[in-house]
């Protein structure tokens, strides 16, 4: 009985560190997190004496964003200037908003781009054939809805549409711009595509 309770434990803990959308595949993939290959841990994350008692400090989607809040049919966090692309769910275009971070420039430069893409219960995913740069203060936990991310543990493109109030269980998201059209728009899509994001005209 010990056992199967410790068992039930560490696969609650396992399940709390799935990327975003590794989560929810119905599969029961789970992501590619572990504590030796995990960029985001360092020597300086280990616990020592002095340190044991203090919570590392958690960097989180919201961080330095701009946010709308007042219209929940569209996207949370807003980019002003930024390079505007299309992204294609077979006959559905939608418009989004690339920010100036390496890792969007980095995806910027090889437009047009494919990923196979699936839906989940709060966002679109696929695992990028090319990982892309990214710069480790950038890594976050969570997201807002809308978001465009790019996830280093698998390497995973994701938009993100729904659950931003329960997001931050999920790490290791870099965000990399934003849809700029009502929300609804990708929520009404389901199923898989070959994804083509490209540079807006």
């Amino acid at each position: 009985m010990k056992k199967i309770l410790v068992s039930i434990v560490a696969l609650l803990c396992a399940s709390l560190m799935l990327a975003a959308c590794g989560a929810n595949k119905d599969s029961g993939d789970t992501a590619q997190t572990n504590q030796t290959s995990n960029p985001s841990v360092s020597n300086s994350d280990k616990t020592t004496p002095e340190t044991e008692n203090q919570e590392p400090e958690k960097r989180v989607a919201k961080d330095d964003a701009q946010m709308q809040t007042d219209d929940p049919a569209m996207p949370t966090r807003v980019i002003e200037n930024g390079t505007r692309i299309n992204i294609h769910f077979g006959d559905t275009i939608l418009p989004g908003i690339l920010n100036d971070c390496d890792t969007a420039k980095a995806l910027i430069d090889m437009l047009p781009y494919t990923v196979h893409m699936n839906s989940y219960s709060h966002d679109f995913c696929g695992v990028m054939p090319d990982e892309l740069p990214y710069n480790e203060d950038e890594v976050h936990y969570g997201w807002l809805n809308g978001d465009i991310d790019y996830a280093i543990d698998a390497p995973y493109f994701t938009i993100l549409h729904s659950d931003e109030d329960i997001s931050e269980r999920y790490g290791y998201q870099v965000n990399i711009g934003v849809l700029d059209c009502e929300l609804s728009q990708i929520r009404e899509l389901s199923g898989s595509y070959d994804v083509l994001i490209e540079l807006a005209e």
